[in-house]
């Protein structure tokens, strides 16, 4: 285990490196933080004596050593709109974001394991159908369509009438088929609750947690088809496998084959892509914050990168890029807990 911990965090270190050094590096197509910080009417002269000022005319391995000597002590500089460290921005939208991908995993893996389960055991009944080529539509529809379709529907509402409203059963159909809307669709709310530090929770009332509804379904509208069938297609060949004929063979129950045997195996893999998927979750939060303008890191980063505000953009990479190392590492902590025969020494077991 130490062997392993060790292992990763050289490779988190050397990941780290290489997104610290290719997020510096692109900082000049990025914009001019200069004409963003002083405007236009700032003569060329103060212009240049601020660009000096800040070192921006120091050659490229010199800027880069005194940003990663800062940066070993999470000093990533300030934001050149908000007129704070960077790493203050970053924390207070951190929470936000975190509580999105969290409520979309929730629902990610309360959905996509009894759904792929079941059209494993029974693929081909109508239900298992359905749930096949509402996949497909789920992977080809983008999220910030699925969004605005979420919005319309269960936010502002619709009004279908396809039937005769002059008689009983017309009228009960259009009202089945329509919806008023009402379900918040804007922002966190005022009605947060403070954890600690900056962040406020979503999750400690209804209320709030009724804004985080529709932005955690669009976002797990992303994963959660690629899920269903990936633990479909698993299942399906796991229970083709020699062990599972052996254990029908001995006459174990079924419901012990499919949920103690089969399943177990089946989340091998399935927590080997699922982990990664989690954390591209991270990056996907852009378009789902902006139709909702969540304010979380994603609506932050777009309007950073607006502003060009280079400091807060490097932050903002340097952070996402740590978190996808520390659900890496998780993820093979995690399978080496689930598959006892992999040793996380990388040896042979």
């Amino acid at each position: 285990m130490i062997a392993f911990l060790i292992k990763r965090l050289f490779h988190a270190l050397l990941v780290m490196f290489v997104i610290s050094v290719i997020s510096f590096a692109i900082q000049d197509n990025l914009g001019d933080p200069i004409q963003q910080m002083v405007g236009q009417s700032v003569p060329e002269s103060e212009r240049a004596a601020l660009r000096e000022e800040l070192g921006l005319n120091d050659p490229f391995l010199v800027q880069y050593l005194r940003f990663a000597k800062n940066a070993v002590q999470f000093d990533f500089g300030y934001s050149c709109f908000f007129n704070e460290p960077t790493t203050d921005v970053i924390l207070r939208h951190l929470p936000a974001t975190l509580e999105l991908v969290a409520a979309a995993t929730f629902l990610i893996v309360t959905l996509s394991v009894p759904i792929g389960v079941y059209s494993a055991i029974k693929p081909r009944s109508p239900l298992s159908r359905l749930f096949m080529g509402v996949s497909i539509v789920g992977i080809s529809i983008p999220v910030f369509l699925t969004a605005i379709v979420l919005i319309q529907i269960f936010s502002i509402g619709i009004s279908v009438t396809p039937f005769p409203e002059t008689t009983g059963w017309g009228s009960w159909l259009n009202g089945l088929l329509s919806t008023e809307g009402g379900m918040p669709a804007y922002g966190r709310g005022n009605d947060l609750t403070h954890v600690v530090g900056t962040w406020y929770t979503n999750f400690a009332s209804w209320d709030s947690l009724t804004y985080l509804i529709l932005p955690a379904i669009s976002l797990a509208s992303i994963m959660l088809p690629l899920f269903i069938r990936l633990i479909r297609a698993e299942m399906l060949e796991v229970l083709q496998s020699d062990y599972v004929k052996f254990a029908k063979a001995k006459g174990i129950s079924m419901r012990r084959i499919y949920f103690l045997h089969a399943l177990k195996n089946t989340m091998l893999p399935v927590i080997t892509v699922g982990g990664v998927q989690i954390g591209t979750l991270v990056a996907f939060t852009i378009l789902t914050e902006t139709v909702f303008q969540w304010p979380g890191m994603g609506l932050m980063f777009l309007d950073a990168i607006e502003r060009s505000d280079i400091p807060l953009i490097i932050t903002y990479l340097m952070v996402v890029g740590l978190i996808f190392v520390i659900t890496n590492t998780l993820v093979d902590l995690i399978y080496g807990l689930v598959n006892p025969t992999v040793k996380l020494t990388g040896k042979p077991a």
